[in-house]
């Protein structure tokens, strides 16, 4: 939490408060009066189980949901036997769909043996209109809908999902808003993510994010930076700054301010070792950027700068707004700058109207760039944009061809530049036991290599000196330096 309200202070026979977040608060205390009701009914306190599917925000947001129902009373279960089980949806790719309708068919099942059970769902696939229609129409049981625009309002409708046996549906088509100081729950105690923008102005003409998140809305720096001092202060030392892209931060600010004096500004806090942030597009990322990583001591060694195609023709119906050449210079000039940094990007495969000319274009690209590694997709028709209408979709057997052959690249270039380490001495921060042979450990690099070498769990949390023996291709095995 970033403020600290006193709950029991809080009198929820008044009536509800109309400005944020004290009006989430007071839904908070309401909802702990009918846990207590329900523990004194059953001789135990209801459980919640939060499950996330996408991308660092959506992960964000989830320690959000967790935050107020732990506020509220309610305890964390280990799966989706729960009283309370929310889904927080992504709907980039129509896979993600896919399986949240598929958890959805088993928990149909689950909720029948459980009166208690209630079933939620959020996040980006609740703001697609012929989704939620579906979920009327097919999944009646499910208890909550609610997108990603009020998501800060989850306390007020938990309370009138568990006062209501109605479906509730709360979905807003936009807002402006952004309401601080609301509880967190971290999943790690020494890193977290921080959200400083959300949505997208950019409308590339496959993705369906600036229709489901909104347009760009940027944080205010002051409340920024106080969320990480408070969180330095709780023991985080590194953080992740997120928005879909960070380069355009600041511009909607009535005192504009750019992503690089941003960063600058986190640099100073006391206690934060590392910054790391996503995502970059190409098309905003300016000499100071490149200037401030370079000199910055905080700033990780690490930048995600998604391609998605190498084809000139292919990016502009893309609406990517760069070309080929521009990227590659954009590229070069990181190298130079920043000669330890690792590159890393997105690249989509089998585009509407993508020939094999297009590809090799693609491929020219990843021999030149030798991303340290790269994440590969083939091309998914969302319907809502303006791809999916796009003529020359291209057949499976050949998008499938293509990727192999580029899956192939990738990991050569990736097994070439990871092994340029071994040897050295990186500073890793400590994460986790190896979660495959507990007697090792696994940290983190700069620049966002994996390594595990033998340790005491104690050490969790820490950045130490870790000496690199043995590069297995996407990772090391090292040997943990005496302090």
């Amino acid at each position: 939490m970033y403020q600290e309200i006193d709950l029991d202070k809080i009198n929820i026979n008044a009536k509800a408060p109309t400005g944020e977040p004290d009006r989430q608060y007071y839904f908070i205390e309401k909802c702990r009066e009918w846990v207590r009701v329900f523990e004194q009914k059953n001789n135990r306190l209801p459980q919640f189980c939060v499950q996330t599917f996408g991308c660092q925000m959506n992960a964000r947001d989830s320690e959000k949901l967790t935050g107020i129902l732990e506020q509220a009373g309610f305890r964390e279960a280990r799966d989706e036997h729960a009283d309370f089980v929310i889904y927080n949806t992504c709907t980039v790719r129509e896979n993600a769909n896919l399986k949240v309708y598929g958890h959805l068919g088993r928990l149909k099942h689950e909720k029948k043996s459980n009166p208690h059970m209630r079933i939620a769902l959020c996040g980006c696939m609740m703001q697609e209109p012929e989704v939620v229609e579906k979920l009327k129409k097919s999944y009646r049981f499910v208890d909550l809908i609610f997108g990603t625009h009020n998501i800060f309002k989850f306390a007020e409708l938990l309370y009138q999902t568990l006062d209501s046996k109605e479906q509730i549906i709360d979905i807003w088509e936009s807002t402006e808003q952004i309401v601080e100081d609301l509880p967190v729950e971290r999943k790690y105690p020494f890193k977290s993510g921080v959200n400083i923008m959300f949505g997208c102005n950019n409308f590339c003409s496959y993705c369906i994010v600036p229709y489901v998140r909104g347009r760009e809305r940027s944080r205010r720096p002051e409340d920024i930076i106080r969320e990480i001092e408070t969180l330095a202060s709780d023991g985080v030392s590194e953080v992740m700054l997120l928005g879909q892209n960070v380069n355009s931060y600041g511009k909607t600010l009535k005192e504009p301010i750019s992503f690089g004096e941003l960063l600058l500004r986190v640099e100073q806090i006391d206690g934060i070792a590392r910054i790391r942030f996503m995502t970059s597009h190409p098309k905003d990322l300016s000499d100071e950027l490149i200037q401030v990583m370079k000199e910055s001591k905080k700033v990780c060694r690490h930048l995600h700068l998604p391609l998605q195609s190498g084809s000139s023709r292919i990016l502009k119906a893309m609406n990517r707004k760069y070309t080929k050449e521009q990227y590659l210079e954009l590229a070069g000039k990181i190298r130079r700058e920043i000669p330890d940094i690792s590159l890393t990007t997105d690249i989509i495969v089998g585009f509407p109207g993508e020939t094999e000319e297009d590809f090799l274009e693609t491929l020219d690209v990843v021999s030149k760039v030798r991303y340290d590694n790269a994440y590969t997709f083939i091309y998914s028709r969302r319907t809502g944009t303006p791809a999916a209408a796009m003529e020359n979709q291209v057949p499976e057997s050949e998008v499938r061809s293509r990727f192999d052959r580029l899956l192939s690249l990738v990991q050569e270039n990736a097994r070439f530049q990871t092994v340029r380490f071994a040897g050295t001495v990186q500073e890793v921060l400590i994460e986790e036991v190896n979660e495959h042979d507990s007697s090792l450990l696994t940290g983190r690099m700069s620049n966002n290599l994996l390594v595990h070498f033998p340790g005491d769990k104690s050490l969790i949390g820490t950045i130490r000196k870790v000496e690199l023996k043995e590069c297995k291709g996407f990772y090391y095995m090292g040997t943990l330096l005496s302090e």
